[in-house]
């Protein structure tokens, strides 16, 4: 696929990498262009661009910035009418350990209204960083799970196949509005990594008996 990567920090870093490594077209952008061309020139292949204009080519743009950049980024990279856009982002608190949207809305549907015209998806939000950039495989064979929301199934159906193209199992978690689950628990793993002490190194995924 035909990638576009927003932004240059430990997501966008980790996205170009594991993007890079499963055979991807993969573009990066970034309010910091010094920024962002050092991290395409850590990848055979990838290319660092100016953000306008940058989502012309892009069959999936990934929004890989802090939720109060989010809309600025998106619009800032040109037309996004029929888009896949993948929102990995979580409305955080300042100290991290809260959200500042839940209940009746979302950061996803937040930032759908704001480019209407694009195909939002939900996923990647709830794995840090460090899980991302190491890959899916947990050893002892566990693999960390993408969790997949949209109102367009073939966003939908385009973010699982490249999701898995990653390594990583998928979970259809069904509707955007379903954001408002996912983003909690994000928040969740947040508070378990750092707040409870168990480190970057882990990931909430589902299992099912056979």
């Amino acid at each position: 696929m035909k990638t576009l990567v927003i932004g240059a920090g430990n997501m966008g870093s980790a996205f170009v990498k594991q993007l890079a490594a499963a055979g991807h077209s993969v573009s990066v952008t970034a309010r910091d262009a010094v920024k962002a061309a050092a991290l395409a020139a850590q990848f055979p292949g990838v290319r660092a661009v100016a953000p306008a204009g940058a989502a012309a080519d892009a069959d999936v743009v990934v929004l890989a910035t802090g939720y109060a950049d989010a809309v600025a980024a998106l619009q800032g990279v040109g037309g996004l009418a029929g888009k896949v856009v993948v929102d990995i982002t979580n409305p955080l608190t300042a100290d991290y350990m809260g959200l500042t949207l839940g209940h009746s809305t979302s950061a996803a549907e937040e930032i759908a209204q704001a480019v209407p015209d694009a195909l939002v998806v939900k996923a990647f939000n709830t794995l840090f960083a460090q899980v991302l950039s190491s890959g899916a495989d947990f050893g002892h064979g566990q693999t960390a799970s993408v969790f997949v929301a949209s109102d367009s199934a073939p966003a939908k159906a385009a973010v699982t196949t490249l999701a898995q193209s990653l390594g990583f199992a998928t979970v259809d978690a069904g509707g955007l509005k379903n954001a408002r689950y996912l983003e909690p628990l994000a928040g969740l793993n947040i508070y378990l990594g750092y707040g409870a002490g168990l480190g970057t190194s882990i990931a909430p995924t589902w299992i099912h008996k056979v």
